[in-house]
C-alpha cells in the first residue's frame, strides 16, 4: 500500500471517528488561535529586548529621551502581546461553547439509549465528560502545547547569545520534560483508577437515597452505611495516593525551576565576568530561559486535568460509536399496527441464556392481545421488544412490514402507549406528564384522562391539573401512579398500546376504569398488548399467548387456551 492510500485511510479514520471529526471541525479557530500564540510569543521577547537595549544603550549614552523612547515601544508591544493573549483565549471558550453545542444533543441521546435495557447508573456521568474536556479544551493546558514550539525558540536565542547559555537551556528543558513524562507513568493509572471509584461510591450513594423510605422502615441504613463506607474509603485511600505523588512532582518542577534562575543568573554573571556577554544579556538570560521552561512547567502542573479530559475523551468516543445515530429513519405519522416477528431473541449482559428464544408469530391490526406466563417467562422482555427498546436482540420485530428499529421514533412515539411495570413518572405537572411533556392540549388531556377514570380525582388535587406530583409522583398513591401511567399511554389515541401488568396496584374501581379504557381501545380498532398476572381481564383478549420460559407454547383464542397444570 501506497504513502498516499495509507494517508487517505487515516484521514478517513479520523473524519468517522465522532470526537475528533468535531474537533476537526474547529480548525480554523484553532488556527488562528495558533497566529495569535505566534504574535504573543513573539512578543514575550521584546521585554528582553527592552532589558539589553537600556543596559547596553541607555545606561551607557546616559540619553533619557532613548529611555522614552524604548519606554513606549515596549508599553506598546505589551499591549499587543496581551490583546493577543486575550483573543485566543476568547477564541477558545467560544470554542469550548460550541463543542459543547455539537455534541451535547447526541450524546443526551447516545446515554439515553445506553440506559435501555441495561438500567444503568452511570449514564448521567457522559455530560461531565462533555464539561471536563471543554473545559480542558479552554484552559491553560492546551494554550502551553500552543507556546510549546517556543520553546524552541526561545533556546535559539539563548545559544545566539551564548553557547553555554543554550546547552544551559536545553539541560533544563530536558530535566522538566523527563518529569512531565515520569509524572505521566505515576499517575495517569492512579487517576484513572482515582476517578472510577469516586462515581462508583457517588452512584451507590445516589441509588440508596432515592429509596431512602425503604431503606429507613426496614433499617438497613447501617448496613448500607458500612459498604458506602468502605467504597469512599477505597476511592479517598487511591485519591490520596495520587494527588501526593502529584505534589511531589509538582514540588519537584518548582525546585527546578528556582533552581534554574538562580544558576543561569550566576552562568550569566561569570560569562561577564570574562567579558564573552553584557549586563543586559545576563538579565535578559534569566528572562528567556522562563520562557523557555514555562509551557513545560504549565504542562507539569496540568498533567492531571490532562489525563482526566483524556479519560472523557475515551468514554465520550465509545458511548458515541456504540450508539450511533439513527439514518434513513421511515416516517410514522400514521402506522396500522401489524406486527410480526421472525425468529425473535433477546438476550441479557452477563447472561448466557437467551431471555426470549426464537419466537416467530404474527398480530394482525386491531387485536387485543393477552400475555401471560410464569414470572421470568420473559413477558415485559417481550413487550420491550415490541416497541423497539430492548438492546440486544436477533431477529426482527416488523411494524406494518418495517423493521421497528427503522421507524423515526419521535415520529412512532405518539402513535405508542406504553404502560411499563415500573411506573416511571416526571417532576411537573398531572397534564404536562399526561401530555408526555409536549404541546399541552387541555381538551386531549381531560379526553385521556376520563377515559382512564381519573378525571373527578384529578379535580380533587389541590392544583388540579396544574397540580405538581414531584420527583417520580412521589406525591401521589401508587393506584394515581398506576392510572395516570395510563392516561398518559392512551393520550393523543395512539395505535399500538403496550401494557406491561396494568392492573398491578389497582383497586376495584381501577381495574373497572381499565377494562372500560381496554374496551374502548378495542372498539376504535387500536391494537393493544396487555401483560397480566391476575386474568380477570383475558376476557378481553381476542388471542391469548403464553410464554414460558422464553418460548411462545400456546397462541389462539381464549376459548381456546389451557391453563397450565398447578404445581404443589
Amino acid at each position: 500500500m501506497n504513502t498516499f492510500a495509507i494517508k487517505q485511510g487515516l484521514h478517513k479514520r479520523l473524519r468517522e471517528h465522532p470526537v475528533i471529526a468535531t474537533l476537526i471541525e474547529f480548525r480554523k479557530e484553532f488556527f488562528w488561535v495558533a497566529v495569535f500564540s505566534f504574535i504573543a510569543n513573539l512578543l514575550t521577547l521584546s521585554p528582553t529586548l527592552h532589558m539589553l537595549q537600556v543596559f547596553d544603550r541607555v545606561m551607557i549614552s546616559q540619553s533619557e529621551l532613548t529611555l522614552v523612547a524604548l519606554t513606549v515601544i515596549i508599553a506598546g508591544f505589551i499591549a499587543v502581546m496581551a490583546f493577543a493573549e486575550w483573543i485566543r483565549a476568547r477564541l477558545l471558550v467560544r470554542a469550548g461553547i460550541r463543542f459543547d453545542e455539537m455534541l451535547n444533543v447526541r450524546i443526551f441521546e447516545a446515554s439515553f439509549a445506553s440506559n435501555l435495557g441495561n438500567r444503568r447508573n452511570d449514564s448521567g456521568k457522559f455530560f461531565g465528560d462533555l464539561t471536563r474536556l471543554r473545559q480542558f479544551l479552554t484552559g491553560n493546558g492546551i494554550i502551553a502545547l500552543f507556546d510549546l514550539p517556543w520553546t524552541f525558540i526561545y533556546l535559539f536565542v539563548l545559544f545566539l547569545m551564548h553557547p553555554l547559555l543554550g546547552w544551559f537551556g536545553i539541560g533544563f528543558t530536558i530535566v522538566l520534560g523527563l518529569l512531565a513524562v515520569v509524572t505521566q507513568s505515576m499517575t495517569s493509572a492512579g487517576h484513572e483508577h482515582a476517578s472510577k471509584s469516586d462515581q462508583q461510591a457517588g452512584f451507590y450513594l445516589a441509588g440508596k437515597l432515592r429509596n431512602a423510605e425503604v431503606v429507613h422502615a426496614l433499617g438497613m441504613l447501617g448496613h448500607l452505611r458500612t459498604r458506602w463506607m468502605r467504597l469512599h474509603k477505597r476511592s479517598l485511600h487511591e485519591q490520596t495516593q495520587v494527588q501526593e505523588v502529584g505534589a511531589r512532582a509538582q514540588a519537584l518542577s518548582k525546585f527546578v525551576q528556582y533552581v534554574q534562575q538562580s544558576l543561569i543568573l550566576s552562568l550569566g554573571a561569570w560569562l561577564v565576568i570574562r567579558g564573552e556577554i553584557s549586563m543586559g544579556a545576563m538579565v535578559a538570560t534569566n528572562v528567556l530561559l522562563g520562557n523557555a521552561l514555562r509551557p513545560i512547567g504549565t504542562l507539569v502542573g496540568t498533567w492531571k486535568e490532562f489525563v482526566l479530559a483524556r479519560q472523557s475523551f475515551n468514554d465520550l468516543t465509545l458511548l458515541l460509536e456504540e450508539h450511533e445515530p439513527a439514518a434513513g429513519q421511515r416516517s410514522a405519522q400514521v402506522i396500522k399496527a401489524t406486527i410480526k416477528l421472525k425468529q425473535l431473541s433477546a438476550f441479557a449482559h452477563q447472561r448466557e441464556k437467551p431471555i426470549l428464544n426464537d419466537i416467530s408469530v404474527d398480530f394482525v391490526a386491531g387485536e387485543v392481545v393477552g400475555v401471560v406466563g410464569p414470572s421470568g417467562a420473559g413477558k415485559s422482555t417481550l413487550m420491550r421488544c415490541l416497541l423497539g427498546i430492548w438492546p440486544r436482540t436477533s431477529g426482527s420485530v416488523l411494524l406494518d412490514g418495517v423493521d421497528i428499529h427503522q421507524w423515526s421514533r419521535i415520529e412512532l412515539g405518539p402513535r405508542i402507549g406504553y404502560l411499563p411495570q415500573d411506573i416511571e413518572l416526571f417532576d411537573g405537572t398531572v397534564a404536562e406528564n399526561i401530555c408526555r411533556f409536549g404541546n399541552v392540549d387541555p381538551a386531549a388531556i381531560i379526553e385521556a384522562a376520563k377515559q382512564a377514570d381519573i378525571h373527578d380525582m384529578i379535580l380533587r388535587l389541590p392544583n388540579g391539573y396544574d397540580t405538581s406530583i414531584g420527583q417520580a409522583g412521589r406525591l401521589l398513591s401508587a393506584g394515581q401512579r398506576q392510572r395516570l401511567a395510563l392516561a398518559r399511554a392512551i393520550f393523543g389515541s395512539p395505535d399500538l398500546v403496550v401494557l406491561d401488568e396494568p392492573n398491578a396496584n389497582l383497586d376495584d374501581a381501577g381495574e373497572a376504569a381499565l377494562a372500560k379504557a381496554i374496551a374502548s381501545l378495542r372498539e376504535a380498532g387500536k391494537t393493544v398488548f396487555m401483560v397480566l398476572h391476575q386474568r380477570s381481564l383475558l376476557k378481553l383478549a381476542d388471542r391469548v399467548l403464553v410464554l414460558t420460559e422464553g418460548r411462545v407454547t400456546q397462541f389462539g383464542q381464549l376459548e381456546n387456551f389451557v391453563p397450565a397444570p398447578r404445581t404443589t
